[in-house]
C-alpha cells in the first residue's frame, strides 16, 4: 500500500511528493527500500502496488524493477479496506486461493533478515490455517501513537516465529494504558501488515463487508483493460473506513505474529533521531545547517543554509520555499498545521 501523502513530514513530503518517495534514510526512497526488503521472497512480477492514480508514474521511477502494470492507481482514497479489498480481488485474478501480503511502502525494518523471516512464516501459517495473519511489533517503549494488539495463547506452528490467538484490536491508549500494556506482554503494536489466502479474506469480506466483497469478485472478473473504468465507477460509492474497523475488530480467526525486526513506521519528524545520528549537542541534522547554543533540535534544510540560535527541543524544515517550526513535544499534531495551510489563499500549492 503507497497511497499515504506523508502530512506529518510536511513540508518536505507533500502529496505531489509523499513520504514513500523520501531519501531520508540510508539514501533510498522508503518504497524502493519496501520493493528491496522482499528480494528472495517474493520476485517483481509478483509485487503489486495500490498508489494514487495522480502518483503511478513516479511509483514505477522511484521502484523501476515493477511491471508498470503492477502499480494500480486508485482514482481517490478510500483508506486501507478498499485497497484490501482491490489487493484480494488482484490477487485473486492470478490464483483464486493465493496468498496476498499486505504491506506498507513508507515504514523501516531494521534487521531485513529478521523481516523477511518473519513474512515467509506468515505465508507457511497461512497455507496452513484459515486464518488473517497480521505481524505485531513487540513494544520497546509505552508508546501512544500505536494501536495495540491483545494476544491470547501461542499456537502450534512448527515456525521459529511464535504466533498467537488475537483477541482484539485496541485503538491507540493513554500513557497509563500503553505503560500497562508494555508491562503485561500481552500486547503488541499493530503494524498494519496483513496476510491471508484470498479465500479467507473473501469470507471476511462477505461477512462484514458485502459491498467490498462484491466490488473483490468485481476485480477478479474484469479485464486487465477494464480495472481503470470499473475503479472510476465504484469508488466513489466505496465507504472510506479502516480494514481494523471493517474487518479485524470484528473477524474471530485472526492470529498475530511476534514479530522483532526493528520496525520504524518513521510517522513524524522524531523518528529522525531514531536513525540519523546526532551532534555533541544532540542536534539531528539534515543538510546545511548552523546552530548556535542550540541543542536538542531536528534540523533538515534543503537546498540553503538554515541558522538556528538558542533554541532547544524544536523542529526546523526548509523545503521548496516553505518553513516550519514545531516544538518537538507537537509533531504528532502536524497534520493539523497542515490542514490549517492548504486553507489560506495560495497555501493548496504548498501542500
Amino acid at each position: 500500500m503507497a497511497g499515504g501523502r506523508g502530512e506529518r513530514f510536511w513540508p518536505l513530503s507533500t502529496s505531489a511528493h509523499p513520504k514513500q518517495f523520501l531519501a531520508l534514510f540510508g539514501g533510498k526512497t522508503l518504497i524502493s527500500q519496501a520493493v528491496d526488503r522482499l528480494d528472495g521472497l517474493i520476485a517483481p512480477e509478483r509485487i503489486l502496488v495500490i498508489t494514487s492514480r495522480d502518483l503511478v508514474a513516479a511509483t514505477h521511477t522511484a521502484a523501476p524493477s515493477l511491471p508498470m502494470q503492477n502499480i494500480i492507481g486508485e482514482p481517490m482514497g478510500r483508506d486501507t479496506a478498499a485497497a484490501c479489498a482491490l489487493a484480494c480481488g488482484l490477487v485473486g485474478r492470478r490464483d483464486p486461493d493465493g496468498i496476498a501480503s499486505i504491506l506498507t511502502a513508507d515504514h523501516l525494518m531494521a534487521d531485513v533478515a529478521g523481516f523477511r523471516r518473519t513474512l515467509a512464516d506468515c505465508i507457511t501459517v497461512a497455507q496452513a490455517r484459515d486464518s488473517i495473519l497480521t505481524i505485531g511489533i513487540q513494544p520497546t517503549e509505552p508508546s501512544t501513537g500505536f494501536g495495540y494488539i491483545e494476544m491470547a495463547e501461542k499456537l502450534e506452528t512448527a515456525t521459529a516465529t511464535p504466533f498467537h490467538r488475537a483477541v482484539r484490536f485496541v485503538e491507540k491508549p493513554d500513557l497509563a494504558t500503553a505503560t500497562r500494556y508494555l508491562a503485561d506482554g500481552k500486547h503488541s503494536w499493530n503494524a498494519g501488515m496483513f496476510i491471508w489466502r484470498c479465500s479467507v479474506m473473501r469470507h471476511a469480506l462477505e461477512q462484514f463487508t458485502p459491498n467490498l466483497h462484491a466490488f473483490c469478485r468485481a476485480v477478479e472478473t474484469a479485464e486487465p483493460s477494464m480495472l481503470n473504468a470499473l475503479l472510476d465507477k465504484t469508488y466513489p460509492e466505496i465507504q472510506r473506513i479502516s480494514v481494523d474497523f471493517a474487518i479485524m475488530e470484528h473477524a474471530k480467526n485472526i492470529v498475530v505474529a511476534r514479530g522483532d525486526f526493528g520496525w520504524d513506521d518513521v510517522g513524524t519528524w522524531e523518528a529522525i533521531s531514531h536513525h540519523i545520528q546526532a551532534d555533541e549537542h544532540n542536534n539531528v541534522v539534515v543538510g546545511a545547517c548552523e546552530a548556535v547554543d542550540s541543542s536538542d533540535n531536528v534540523v533538515v534544510s534543503q537546498g540553503r543554509l538554515t541558522a538556528v540560535l538558542g533554541l532547544k527541543n524544536v523542529v526546523v524544515v526548509q523545503a521548496d520555499g516553505v518553513t516550519l517550526v514545531c516544538a518537538r513535544d507537537r509533531v504528532q499534531d502536524l497534520k493539523k498545521l497542515v490542514q490549517r495551510v492548504a486553507t489560506r489563499p495560495g497555501g493548496g500549492k504548498h501542500v
